[in-house]
């Protein structure tokens, strides 16, 4: 199963509107006219996505300076959102989606596989949109170490 199956460079992105971290509302329209990265990851406070959210976390100055705003998205709680920023001291937005809307309509809602069980999850995925809202990039099936600053030097290159 493919992780973007409706959804390929230059598509426009689909609209979202889900509840933040610290109770806020976030929605593609907040991101209008700059950058967005906009990464997908299973669970919050699990290692990789922990290192995920660290190695995005420490490059965030250089993709405010790039114009690109990153936004972490999990079907984590709110609340599981704000203990795992301050746990690990993230200055990240995040947004929770619990019902998997935001996921399925990005494709990243998918049939998984672990030691012959197979269970629905969340692919590790990174999509770059353009001030346009269009989609410039995706990376599927993410491998931590050093994603970061790949998209970093995507963004650069938009």
């Amino acid at each position: 199963m493919s992780a973007t199956p409706s959804l390929a460079q230059g598509d426009k992105a689909p609209d979202f509107s889900l509840p933040g971290d610290g109770g806020r509302t976030l929605s593609l329209a907040d991101f209008a006219g700059k950058a967005l990265v906009l990464y997908f990851y299973p669970k919050d406070d699990t290692s990789g996505c922990t290192q995920e959210a660290i190695e995005f976390n420490a490059l965030r100055a250089d993709f405010a300076e790039a114009g690109a705003a990153i936004l972490g998205v999990s079907p984590d709680s709110v609340r599981s959102h704000d203990k795992f920023k301050a746990k690990h001291g993230l200055d990240l937005a995040f947004a929770a989606d619990e019902e998997k809307t935001m996921l399925q309509a990005y494709g990243v809602w998918v049939e998984k596989s672990m030691y012959g069980r197979k269970y629905m999850g969340v692919e590790r995925t990174t999509l770059l949109i353009d001030p346009a809202g269009r989609i410039a990039r995706i990376w599927s099936k993410v491998k931590v170490p050093g994603h970061a600053a790949e998209v970093l030097a995507a963004v650069k290159a938009l």
